[in-house]
């Protein structure tokens, strides 16, 4: 299984962007986003199970929302109002535990890049 990031990009500050991490093979039953901006640890945004669960970070809950197609194995990250602070590079991964913790996904994508600036 491999995941691959897309959608990424310059926007300016209250712009919208939305990423995509499509599973070439079948993904474990947990999707999620994660992002690391300059100089910062990994933060969890956002996961998404096969069952329907979602979860967002409260940091973002008012801006970002998840969706997923099964079908296609792809989550996406729906980001508004997006704010220079959002500005990381984002990863999808993929594991079988429902959690915020890095640690318990066993894959993860390239990363795609996400500028917010004017």
């Amino acid at each position: 299984v491999q995941l691959q990031a897309s959608g990424g990009g310059l926007v300016q500050p209250g712009g919208s962007l939305r990423l995509s991490c499509a599973a070439s093979g079948r993904a474990y039953s947990v999707l999620a986003w994660f992002r690391q901006g300059p100089g910062k640890d990994r933060e969890f945004v956002a996961m998404s199970s096969s069952g329907g669960n979602e979860h967002i970070a409260d940091s973002v809950k008012d801006r970002f929302s998840i969706s997923r197609d099964n079908a296609k194995n792809t989550v996406y990250l729906q980001m508004n109002s997006l704010k220079p602070e959002d500005t990381s590079v984002y990863y999808c991964a993929t594991g079988n535990a429902f959690s915020t913790l890095d640690w318990l996904y066993g894959l993860w994508g390239q990363g795609t890049l996400v500028t917010v600036s004017s």
